[in-house]
């Protein structure tokens, strides 16, 4: 008896010892999401109330308009390439995510009149603007309501219900498991570290087994995207926000957007962006489609292709013009 009693009192301890190592590891994850935020970002008064966003680089001025889960430094990151091209980022943070406000009408449309007020305060006349996910309906209301200020559009993987049927349609388990992610985020760093994976898979729409095909720094990357998700308490707005515009018929006049239109996906996309990118290319007049075979959402070992592309775009368009 008394060495099972001791036995099971070191089986308690462990289990403390494992819960208290835990804990400590969960605290220091968020001690260094708020250092890896920290002093990065500015906040303005916008028509929609506080606006974050982040400015990096040097060159003509880019604005890249993070996805969901994002907030400006999934923006700084998706831009990363075309920074080191040359070009000077402007990332914001959209409704709902990070220091940015939440207000009543967080519609696309609302959101990229409240970037007219950004691009006023820094000074900026015109520039491309990209939008990535559910980032680029911001992106394309911006081009249709302003074109005055968008010189390019740019549509990466974008997210958009345009035929009535919601082009995401997750199984009973994902919807359980990204339910759980949403409100907790001990949930989201757990199952970030114990089936990053999974999700991989569920929220960045990419198959994981793409990783072992691509280079360390692209799957670094992917791991980056993911881990900005968290704290996904400063984000719960915008991630619910993102699925209903996202999932909801799109109210946006696409064929009467004005500007050059380039237009990015891939294949295998889970989230099936490839369908709607060629639904885009026909509703908006002259827009350049091109779909890479692989990648997935996050258009992984594409990055430096995808950059190139646009490059490639915008100086072709300011040739023409």
């Amino acid at each position: 008896m008394t060495t099972r009693r001791a036995f099971l009192v070191g089986l308690g301890g462990l289990a403390l010892a494992g819960a208290g190592f835990v804990s400590g590891a969960f605290r220091e994850a968020r001690a260094q999401s708020d250092l890896r935020l920290y002093g990065r970002a500015t906040v303005i008064d916008s028509r929609a109330g506080a606006l974050e966003y982040a400015v990096a680089g040097h060159g003509p001025p880019l604005m890249m308009i993070h996805g969901t889960g994002g907030g400006f430094d999934q923006g700084l990151l998706f831009a990363a390439k075309l920074r080191q091209r040359g070009f000077r980022i402007v990332a914001p943070s959209r409704f709902g995510y990070l220091g940015s406000a939440f207000p009543d009408d967080a519609s696309p449309a609302h959101q990229a009149d409240a970037l007219v007020d950004l691009l006023d305060n820094l000074g900026i006349d015109r520039l491309p603007v990209l939008g990535g996910s559910a980032g680029a309906l911001t992106a394309a209301e911006f081009a249709l309501r302003h074109p005055d200020r968008c010189s390019h559009l740019g549509l990466l993987v974008p997210a958009a219900n345009l035929t009535n049927r919601d082009p995401v349609e997750f199984t009973a388990l994902q919807r359980l498991a990204v339910g759980a992610v949403l409100g907790s985020d001990f949930a989201f760093w757990s199952l970030s570290r114990l089936a990053p994976g999974q999700m991989i898979r569920t929220l960045l729409a990419t198959d994981p087994g793409l990783l072992d095909q691509v280079s360390e720094d692209e799957r670094g990357r992917a791991r980056a995207i993911l881990d900005q998700i968290f704290p996904i308490s400063r984000k719960v707005d915008g991630l619910r926000t993102d699925g209903f515009w996202a999932g909801t018929p799109s109210p946006t006049a696409y064929e009467r957007i004005s500007v050059p239109t380039l237009i990015l996906s891939c294949e295998d996309d889970l989230f099936g962006t490839a369908a709607t990118a060629r639904l885009l290319a026909e509703r908006i007049a002259g827009a350049d489609l091109t779909v890479f075979p692989t990648g997935g959402h996050i258009w992984l070992g594409r990055d430096a292709e995808m950059a190139d592309r646009i490059v490639g775009f915008l100086r072709a368009e300011a040739a023409n013009g």
